[in-house]
């Protein structure tokens, strides 16, 4: 009886595929799409969850078909995220026009990047506090106590080296093995192998004119390539997001999500709070924040569903050049910078409220000393952040590992994870796109009437 109804369900979502799949023939628009996604993702998987409970069998057996849509959707984005972050990069050097002014391009965008996180780790603190979180008064279940034995584990191995050895593992001593994603720095290493690359061509440029040009049609090419494999990937985001949204409602802990409410609004106010501090920024700077909210909706629904920072780097340059007016270089540095250094969800909000949760139980006083040092150890956790799922995990570790706190209750918040994860990552590809938006404006190099148009194309196709 159990693999008929799995067959049912199976059936149901076949259904619901042909349907995106004749939106897509009838050119219904790519947002229209996504958002009919989303919605059928989260109806079904709220259908699927009150019909068959969240821990059936039947239930287990359906996502696991599931997956092959949903999951290998986003394993087609990995599979295009490091050569494209590595060729967005080196064809940034080669497209950009901006000579003397490249410093001060690359100092805005880093200064972004790690000026939010600290506001972001400041904002995290401020709501943990006013919420009262405190693990101390969770009661762990059998999948908290493994999962919190998980990250201490995973904590051994990363602080098993000194602070000296771990910034040397942000160098890409074998570049071919970072890009296959094998280290928790992997991204970070192929942003600055990109980076020696990048230089070596403004060199050679420089030196030997004819091989620069040569150089320069070359990366074009690559680049063309390589946006070509991320337009088709991109075109199979409605069938991947209505997979992994019907998966991910289906089999939530609505008892645990319950329980652990308290935590989950404090994150979400957080998390929105900060996204209002971006908008702000953006209007200090002279930049409509409505438009810029209207123009970049789609991208962060795709992160949003998709919880991948990484997978939605494509989308995250394309809004920025087709939409938001900003150039090529800016875009790509921004957006691929963004991936590894200064994520205000996954690296600034999460691990700032997660050890004000933990120090209770340690019994350190959350005191202003306290929380000068947990603001700085943020910020500099932030770096090497990945952005391919488990960066939140990753930081949290070395967060709660300089600080002395137990790692271990990191793993009380396993039932609302995902849902959780969706905010985080949403305001880390945010905090990129502000990241480049926000240079441009201030080096002079953003197209105000790309930005203030109302015509834009669909970004998956263009």
């Amino acid at each position: 009886m159990g693999t008929f109804f799995t067959v049912i369900n199976i059936v149901v979502m076949i259904l619901f595929l042909i349907g995106l799949f004749i939106m897509a023939k009838k050119h219904v628009s790519f947002p229209k799409r996504v958002f009919t996604a989303l919605g059928l993702g989260i109806v079904f998987g709220i259908a699927l969850h009150l019909i068959y409970g969240a821990n059936s069998k039947v239930l287990e057996t359906t996502t696991d078909w599931f997956s092959i849509v949903g999951d290998g959707y986003v394993a087609l984005l990995q599979m295009i995220v490091m050569p494209l972050i590595f060729i967005s990069i080196v064809s940034a050097f080669s497209k950009i026009q901006i000579g003397d002014k490249f410093a001060k391009i690359g100092t805005y965008i880093f200064m972004f990047l790690i000026g939010t996180v600290a506001i972001a780790a400041i904002v995290g603190i401020f709501y943990a506090i006013v919420f009262g979180l405190d693990a101390s008064s969770i009661d762990l279940g059998s999948a908290e106590n493994s999962r919190g034995s998980e990250i201490s584990s995973q904590a051994k191995d990363l602080t098993a080296n000194t602070l000296p050895q771990q910034i040397l593992e942000l160098l890409p001593s074998n570049p071919f093995l970072d890009f296959t994603g094998q280290r928790t720095t992997s991204t970070i290493a192929v942003v600055i192998f990109a980076i020696f690359v990048g230089f070596a061509y403004l060199r050679v440029a420089r030196k030997q004119p004819e091989s620069g040009s040569l150089l320069k049609r070359g990366i074009d090419a690559i680049y063309a390539l390589v946006m070509s494999i991320v337009t088709f990937v991109l075109r199979l985001t409605p069938y991947g997001i209505i997979a992994i949204m019907a998966s991910t409602i289906a089999t939530s802990d609505f008892q645990a999500i319950w329980t652990l409410g308290k935590f989950m609004i404090a994150s979400y106010a957080a998390l929105i709070t900060m996204y209002i501090i971006h908008l702000i920024l953006l209007a200090v700077m002279g930049i409509n924040p409505v438009r810029y909210v209207k123009k970049t909706l789609e991208v962060l629904i795709f992160a949003f569903t998709s919880r991948s920072s990484a997978g939605a780097l494509p989308l995250n340059i394309q809004t920025q050049t087709q939409r938001l007016g900003v150039p090529d270089g800016i875009a790509n540095f921004s957006a691929s910078f963004g991936l590894s250094i200064g994520q205000n969800g996954c690296a600034g909000i999460y691990p700032a409220m997660l050890a004000i949760m933990v120090a209770p139980v340690a019994n350190v006083d959350i005191d202003l000393p306290f929380v000068l040092t947990l603001i700085g150890v943020v910020i500099i956790s932030s770096f090497g952040v990945a952005g391919v799922g488990g960066g939140a995990t990753f930081a949290s570790i070395l967060v709660l590992s300089t600080l002395n706190l137990p790692v271990a209750l990191a793993g009380v918040l396993i039932s609302i994870e995902p849902i959780i994860d969706m905010g985080r990552t949403a305001l880390n590809v945010n905090d990129s796109i502000l990241a480049g938006t926000g240079t441009a404006k201030l080096t002079g190099n953003m197209d105000k009437d790309k930005f203030n148009s109302n015509e834009y194309g669909d970004l998956s196709t263009n």
